[in-house]
Parts: structure tokens; sequence; C-alpha cells
């Protein structure tokens, strides 16, 4: 079942609450719906998690924990996703970002060569910010939904599966009882 695997991989929800860097969240942390994991907390996480991993600000992480409060999601797994631009895939997946953008504003995109510095903040980003944000947003938008939707599907298999096993060993229990008669 996708509680158990998501189990393992998430921290406690005590650890959580304890964290020193969450306390300015006070006793919004202690809302059980969002350290449940089901059908309704998982796909909405998903979705604020993946959504705000395409958002191209600092702290992007704190935007999920706040955004999951605020929807009552897990708020383990939409931090989690967060992560998904990490220091490694964040170039590449904002490069493609801005080429969406352009291409959705009919532009042709720039060849740019990225630099992690002010100056390149102040120079160039203030020639591409209109393209990389919308590519951000539909990008974002992308994902969320594709990965609402997903887990959606995977959980529904998920229960089907077992409710399947657990009709068929309702019957096993029924016709061994039978045979024992």
């Amino acid at each position: 079942m996708p509680k158990r695997l998501l189990k393992r991989f998430l921290p406690e929800h005590r650890v959580i609450r304890e964290h020193k860097h969450l306390q300015w969240l006070g006793t919004h942390l202690h809302d059980p719906n969002l350290w449940h994991l089901n059908r309704r907390s998982v796909p909405g996480a998903f979705s604020i998690g993946l959504f705000m991993a395409f958002v191209p600000v600092p702290f992007q992480m704190v935007l999920a924990a706040v955004a999951a409060i605020i929807v009552r999601v897990n708020l383990p797994v939409s931090v989690a996703l967060v992560w998904i631009t990490n220091p490694l895939t964040m170039a590449p997946i904002f490069y493609l970002a801005y080429k969406i953008g352009s291409l959705a504003l009919g532009e042709a995109p720039q060849e740019i060569e990225f630099e992690l510095s002010v100056e390149w903040m102040t120079t160039q980003l203030d020639d591409i910010w209109q393209p990389f944000l919308l590519g951000c947003l539909i990008l974002g938008s992308l994902a969320s939904l594709t990965g609402n939707l997903l887990v959606r599907s995977f959980w529904r298999l998920q229960v089907r599966k077992n409710w399947k096993l657990r009709v068929e060993a309702r019957r096993k229990r029924r016709l061994d009882s039978r045979h024992k008669r």
C-alpha cells in the first residue's frame, strides 16, 4: 500500500513539530491532517510540493510548508517534493522553464550562459524574467496536476488490489471451513 512505502521515507511528526526552526508555526503543526497519509492528503501534498519546486525563490520548503498547513495536506510529503529542484537539477529545470516560457510568449529563446552571481542576476535576469517566470508557472502547474493524478490513480489501484486480496482470503477461509466439516 502507498502508506507503508511513504512511511518508510518520512520523518516522525514529533521530530518535525519539535524542530527549532519550525516553532514559529506554533500549534498549526499539531493539526493531525498534516501527518495523515490518506487518499486526500497525499495527492494534495504532491500538488503543493511539485508546484513549489518550480517556484524560483529561496526557501521553497517554507512556502510548501505554509501551503500544506493552509490546505491541510500532508506536510512532510509537500516539503520533501520541493527537493526535485536541488543544486544538481535546478539549472536544467529552470533553463527548460525559460525555453517553454519563450515558446509560450512567441519569442525566440536567447542563448544564455547561467552564472550564479549577483551581477548575472541583475543583468541577465532583467532580460529573461517574463518567459522564465511563465515557464516556471507552466511547468509547476503541469507537474502539480500530473503528480496529483498519478498519485490518485496509484492509490486507487492499490486499494482495488488490497480489496481483491481480502475478498480472495475471505473466500478461501469459507472454502476451508466447509471442507473441515
